[in-house]
């Protein structure tokens, strides 16, 4: 399938202020980008790099006053994503060393305190991807999915205890009791066709099997229509904005998932 997507930013600033942006979707195995467009307004240099996930971002110091940013991009996807029940977990000292940092607690994904409770959850199942379906079984039943109901990232342990949580925080607690049974598991922000209300969104992969595998604890039904920006351990890593300095006086963000008949020509 071919989507549109786009996302427009609008700061207010009181001085001149950095930022980094992570705001251009990746080409990889999953999808396959065929037109950016990018532009700010007013013009400032920008200096980009890849970061140590692969993600692309770029480095800008926004003027005071108003200052707009808006991305968007046609890419090629999937329309379903891979399901592998039966998948098998993979040792430790047979995992890829780029895999290991996913293995590890980070700051909002504090596995090292979910280890009993991972145990209880995934119970007799089979190794590797059932675990993981067990843990996302779980957190859709115990957790409720609420949008809008919180704009600072919680970490997986305060999301247990809250009981509800935005996209970002469901996938934390997925990904924290996946590494507590030593299942490598990371955070992916991105765009969702038909997601309601519209907004980017974040959900979690799994490694099993010798490669990674889709999750998302906001659906009832696993389904494809995504398309990828950054990849990282939590919501520290993949902030699709990073700004430095004082906070800003007004900032909006709107985003848009449009299906596409087919190709551009």
């Amino acid at each position: 399938m071919w989507l549109y997507t786009s996302c427009h930013l609008h700061f207010e600033l009181s001085t001149p202020s950095p930022f980094i942006l992570m705001l251009r979707p990746r080409n990889d195995l999953r999808q396959w980008v065929t037109r950016e467009d990018y532009s700010i307004e007013p013009k400032v240099q920008i200096l980009e790099y890849t970061d140590s996930f692969g993600n692309l971002c770029q480095r800008l110091t926004a003027p005071e006053g108003e200052f707009f940013i808006s991305s968007s991009s046609l890419v090629k996807t999937t329309e379903n994503i891979d399901l592998g029940y039966g998948a098998p977990f993979i040792e430790i000292q047979n995992l890829p060393n780029n895999i290991i940092p996913f293995l590890l607690p980070s700051r909002y994904c504090e596995s090292d305190r979910l280890g009993q409770l991972a145990i209880e959850i995934i119970g007799d199942a089979r190794d590797g991807y059932d675990q993981v379906a067990s843990i996302l079984e779980w957190v859709q039943s115990t957790v409720q999915y609420a949008p809008g109901s919180s704009y600072m990232s919680m970490s997986a342990v305060e999301v247990k205890q809250q009981g509800y949580g935005v996209c970002r925080d469901l996938a934390h607690l997925c990904i924290a009791l996946c590494r507590a049974i030593s299942i490598p598991a990371r955070m992916v922000v991105g765009y969702l066709h038909e997601l309601e209300p519209m907004d980017l969104h974040a959900w979690f992969d799994a490694y099993v099997g010798d490669r990674w595998y889709t999750f998302d604890p906001t659906l009832s039904s696993p389904r494809g229509g995504r398309v990828t920006i950054a990849y990282g351990r939590d919501a520290s890593d993949v902030a699709v904005y990073t700004k430095f300095g004082p906070p800003v006086n007004f900032s909006s963000m709107d985003v848009e998932v449009n299906l596409m008949d087919g190709p551009p020509t």
